[in-house]
């Protein structure tokens, strides 16, 4: 059936969030610049056709395919009015960064937008108590890693999170929107076993369920092929699909802890970066390798009991911050001054490589 002009969020927001990407990833303004008046105008749909800064235009596809939905359908638990709102506030606050960087006499505008599509979203979804009205996991991810619970409330909102998950013994009921950032959301705020205990899961849903499937590529659903080898359907079941497959990331920015550093001078694009492993998940080792413009980065740590092993190549006419829990010990530290951060110890580090042994 015909609309007339119409996207859906999530999908859409990549005509800002996918130059965005691009941008930390080679820090060339180039892309921006290029897709600046597309973004803006994605940006204007959004506003044109929200109501009082609530925006669910149309059709939306939400958390697609979640395992939360209503039997017989694809759409998931959480209100599309949520999803698409979030994803509002989300594309807005990256465009108002991307103004600065570009256009500062517009990104005043933006911002402003920004603060009024938060607050809408805090004072319609959230009740009074602080707490989300609409319990499923994916309401609580999105609203933890997009930034839009109310001061204050963090904690109670992790907290909510947490018991969804023991709710499903562990497991992610969660579709399109919320399973790209669900160990993201674990991870930031303190629940960094409940994030490993996730993606080591094995049974269904799960990823690994489908590496014991015999999956080489990420399924579009979680029981693409069933226990007993039958399919979930003959239609509209690809077996190579994009969404779930986003864990790769945290595995590259949590696990390997390979990050370009969004807040240096110097700017994206690995010219600076971070290197933050954190270790769990019983694993004994993890080495990545990450490709950037300047060359290779590689983090590979090694654990031996409660000693630990990291050894960090850091590219030529590159530099990086190292950091590591404050929990941890440094038995060797390759020369490297580790001071206190937030939360984290820290050490500059100029191109070479380095091993660095500590204690947990």
């Amino acid at each position: 059936m015909k609309q007339g002009p119409h996207s859906a969020s999530a999908w859409a927001d990549a005509a800002v969030i996918v130059p965005w990407t691009m941008y930390l990833m080679y820090g060339d303004t180039a892309i921006l610049e290029r897709q600046y008046d597309s973004m803006r105008k994605w940006i204007e749909f959004m506003r044109e056709h929200s109501e009082d800064y609530i925006w669910n235009y149309k059709l939306q596809l939400g958390d697609w395919v979640a395992l939360d939905a209503e039997e017989g359908s694809f759409f998931g638990a959480t209100p599309t009015d949520l999803t698409s709102t979030a994803y509002f506030a989300y594309s807005t606050g990256l465009f108002a960064r991307i103004a600065g960087i570009l256009k500062k006499d517009e990104a005043a505008e933006y911002e402003d937008l920004y603060g009024h599509i938060v607050k809408k979203f805090q004072d319609t979804f959230f009740d009074g108590n602080g707490s989300l009205k609409a319990q499923t996991q994916t309401a609580h991810i999105v609203a933890l890693y997009f930034g839009l619970v109310p001061e204050g409330r963090t904690e109670q909102t992790v907290n909510g999170l947490k018991r969804l998950l023991d709710k499903e013994d562990g497991h992610l009921v969660t579709g399109f929107i919320g399973t790209p950032y669900f160990c993201h959301a674990l991870s930031r705020n303190g629940c960094l076993k409940e994030a490993y205990d996730l993606l080591l899961k094995e049974d269904y849903p799960s990823w690994l369920y489908q590496v014991k499937m015999g999956a080489t590529t990420i399924w579009e659903h979680w029981d693409g092929i069933k226990p007993d080898g039958t399919m979930w359907s003959p239609g509209m079941n690809s077996f190579n699909h994009y969404a779930y497959g986003a864990i790769g990331e945290w595995m590259y920015r949590v696990m390997a802890g390979i990050e370009t550093d969004e807040a240096a001078i110097t700017g994206a694009g690995f010219k600076h970066a971070v290197i933050w492993p954190r270790m769990g998940g019983g694993l004994s080792y993890t080495d990545a390798r990450h490709k950037t413009i300047y060359g290779t980065i590689r983090v590979r740590w090694e654990m031996e009991g409660n000693r630990i092993s990291l050894l960090a190549d850091i590219p030529a006419n590159t530099g990086a911050a190292i950091r590591l829990d404050r929990a941890q010990r440094v038995v060797e530290d390759d020369g490297l001054c580790f001071r206190p951060g937030d939360g984290f110890m820290e050490a500059e580090a100029g191109s070479g490589t380095y091993r660095i042994v500590f204690e947990i």
